[in-house]
């Protein structure tokens, strides 16, 4: 039974430009431009009070930038200047524009300092996506 077993496959890494509205299951390493946190509620669960914090992190690699939406945990790892690993990251839509997000199916590890300088002059959250209807014939 062990020969049957697939062996796990090497991830594929791509870059901030290579991203497009609506995929999914990207890695990436990136480093961290900037971090703000936009939302820290608690909501009382049970004996516990659970917090939900989400915060806007500017990342990116020598090819370009894009805004990522930080949850919970993933939010302290999300430092200035520090270098992060994202597997399984998806691209979600936010007010017609990209963010990068990884749910519970992906991970967040901090890397090695990456020896790249980061592009900040091409931010792919700053295009605008229109939506349109293509109707078949």
């Amino acid at each position: 039974m062990a020969e049957t077993k697939s062996a796990m496959r090497k991830p594929v890494f791509t870059k901030v430009d290579q991203l497009r509205p609506g995929t999914n299951g990207h890695n990436l390493v990136v480093k961290v431009v900037s971090s703000n946190l936009v939302l820290r509620k608690g909501r009382p669960d049970g004996p516990q009070v659970r917090q939900m914090r989400i915060a806007e992190c500017l990342v990116g690699d020598e090819t370009g930038t894009i805004l990522f939406t930080a949850r919970n945990e993933q939010v302290d790892m999300m430092k200035a200047d520090s270098t992060v690993t994202l597997r399984n990251a998806k691209i979600d839509m936010f007010k017609g524009s990209m963010r990068l997000a990884v749910d519970k199916w992906g991970r967040v590890e901090v890397a090695e300092p990456a020896k790249f300088t980061v592009k900040e002059d091409n931010n792919l959250s700053l295009v605008e996506y229109e939506l349109v209807n293509v109707v078949e014939e």
